[in-house]
C-alpha cells in the first residue's frame, strides 16, 4: 500500500509535495525529479537575470559549454526532468482514459507499465528495466493513489478522474512545449542510463 504524503495539482499546474510519488515503484523517478529540479534551480540562481526562462538557460549553456553541450548542467537535468514529468503525464492519462487490469481493477500495474514503456523505457538499459519490473510489484493501489491526489478528500473515483483530466489540460501542453524546445535546439540525447 502506498503511504506517501498527499499532493495536489494547483491552478498553475504545479504539484505540491513530491512525496505523492512516495511508493517504492516511484522512488527512482521521484529521486530523479527532485535532483534535476535542484540542478536547474542552481543554474538559475547562478544568474537569474540571464536565465529568466528555460530556453534562455539552454541557450546560455550551449554558448558556455560548446562541444560538451547538451551533456551538461541544466540542459541535461531538464532533459531527464521532462522525461520523468512525461511519465507522470502518461500515468495520469492512462488512468483518465479508464485503462485498468480487468482482473485486478484496483491495481495500477497496467497504468504504471504503460507510462514507463511510453516515456522512459527506451532511455534505460537492461539493468534499469529489470529494476523497474521488480519494483512494479510495489505499485500503489488505484484507490490509495487517487485518495493521495485528492488530498485525502472523500471524492468519488469519477470526480477525482475528472480533476486529473482538468489538470492534464494545462500539464500536457507544458511538457510538450519542453519537448518541442529540445527538438528545435537539437538538445535531445538518446543514450541509455
Amino acid at each position: 500500500m502506498c503511504q506517501g504524503r498527499v499532493c495536489q495539482p494547483t491552478v498553475h499546474g504545479t504539484i505540491h509535495h513530491p512525496d505523492c510519488l512516495g511508493c517504492t515503484v516511484f522512488s527512482p523517478i521521484k529521486s530523479d525529479i527532485t535532483g534535476n529540479i535542484t540542478k536547474i534551480k542552481n543554474v538559475y540562481e547562478s544568474n537569474p537575470t540571464k536565465f529568466k526562462t528555460l530556453q534562455q538557460m539552454l541557450e546560455g549553456e550551449k554558448e558556455m559549454h560548446g562541444a560538451q553541450w547538451p551533456k551538461v548542467g541544466a540542459t541535461l537535468a531538464l532533459m531527464w526532468l521532462k522525461r520523468g514529468l512525461r511519465f507522470i503525464q502518461r500515468l495520469l492519462q492512462s488512468m483518465a482514459d479508464g485503462e485498468r487490469d480487468e482482473q485486478n481493477p484496483n491495481l495500477m500495474k497496467v497504468n504504471v507499465t504503460k507510462a514507463y514503456e511510453i516515456s522512459l523505457k527506451k532511455y534505460h538499459g537492461w539493468v534499469v528495466q529489470k529494476l523497474f519490473q521488480a519494483a512494479l510489484s510495489a505499485a500503489p493501489y488505484r484507490d490509495d493513489f487517487l485518495k493521495a491526489l485528492s488530498k485525502g478528500q472523500n471524492l468519488k473515483e469519477e470526480e477525482c478522474i475528472e480533476k486529473i483530466r482538468q489538470f492534464l489540460v494545462n500539464y500536457a501542453p507544458t511538457i510538450d512545449a519542453i519537448y518541442i524546445m529540445y527538438n528545435k535546439m537539437d538538445a535531445e540525447l538518446d543514450y541509455k542510463a
